[in-house]
């Protein structure tokens, strides 16, 4: 038998070109977005310029404050975010239809280390017919690699907010924590100042602008300690340098929710008053899919989950 084709041809544009066009576009900066895809600086230029070529006009200007997207590519961009979206449901679209009984969640490393994986038998025991399935995804790349039914996202507050497809999860304070061993009988600091007598931890590449709340050079200025701050040791992620304080490295600038476990069992302690905590320009939403809005397994954990974090708030 033959098929005769009477369609024409599409002609597609390049996808890895479109992912790196839509980080770019979104983070307004080549080097974040290879951050982001975990590719170097170099590729994500040679993607776009293959995209640039695709559409025969330029997508961005370079500007002194970053990327700046042209007419162009202001046009593209529109579209773009929602084709991602829309092929990002494909597989929720399909394992939907299947309906299978272990939930993919996509998570930060952090969050799930110090918090999360304590409470997961609670809802193990509760949902006896649901599984979980546990995956790293520290941005949205990384949850659509995994292909997760939810994730639970960490994203500015500024341009976050409750939708039929995700839930404020928890709003955290910063605030500087050590072990009680490092502290003068593991209680609060009675001077502010005492910090330039301990050793510092810092979190995350130097120069990298993760908010003001992260950055103890802020800090020592609120506090009007005027001692230049340290360099001392530094390390990549949250999840590292909370486990280095734990182990009594030194002090680290933290979040209320990661920390809510490890203050409850004195494995680390306040050292500044409540009055002097920074609320953190993030916060954790529980996210999903569109077509997953009604699905029973995603509807249990969610509200499990935004139950558990109520808890945590209401007892830090």
């Amino acid at each position: 038998m033959n098929l005769v084709h009477t369609g024409i041809m599409r002609i597609l544009p390049p996808f890895d070109g479109l992912v790196a066009f839509e980080a770019a576009a979104r983070h307004r900066s080549m080097t974040l977005a290879a951050n982001e895809l975990r590719l170097t600086q170099s590729a994500i230029s040679h993607r776009l310029k293959k995209l640039e070529a695709f559409v025969g006009a330029s997508l961005f200007n370079r500007t002194g404050t970053g990327l700046c997207p042209t007419a162009a590519g202001i046009s593209l961009l529109e579209d773009v975010g929602r084709l991602l979206d829309d092929m990002s449901g494909l597989r929720a679209r399909s394992r939907a239809a299947s309906r299978p009984a272990t939930l993919k969640i996509g998570i930060g490393a952090a969050l799930s280390q110090y918090w999360l994986v304590r409470r997961l038998p609670n809802f193990a025991a509760s949902n006896p017919d649901i599984g979980i399935e546990l995956h790293v995804a520290e941005s949205e790349a990384q949850a659509r690699a995994a292909d997760v039914d939810v994730f639970v996202s960490w994203m500015p507050k500024a341009g976050a907010r409750a939708t039929s497809t995700q839930r404020l999860l928890f709003d955290e304070q910063v605030f500087p924590v050590a072990a009680p061993r490092l502290v003068p009988r593991g209680r609060q600091l009675s001077n502010p100042e005492a910090l330039v007598d301990l050793p510092l931890i810092h979190k995350g590449p130097g120069g990298r602008n993760d908010g003001a709340e992260w950055s103890w050079h802020v800090w020592f200025e609120r506090l009007r300690i005027r001692t230049p701050v340290p360099e001392a040791v530094r390390f990549g992620s949250l999840g590292m340098a909370l486990a280095a304080a734990i182990e009594g490295a030194g002090v680290v600038l933290a979040r209320s929710l990661l920390v809510h476990d490890a203050l409850a069992d004195r494995r680390l302690c306040r050292l500044l008053q409540s009055k002097w905590d920074m609320p953190s320009s993030k916060a954790h939403f529980v996210r999903w899919p569109p077509v997953l809005t009604g699905d029973k397994r995603v509807k249990a954990f969610a509200n499990w989950i935004m139950d558990e974090a109520g808890r945590t708030s209401s007892a830090s």
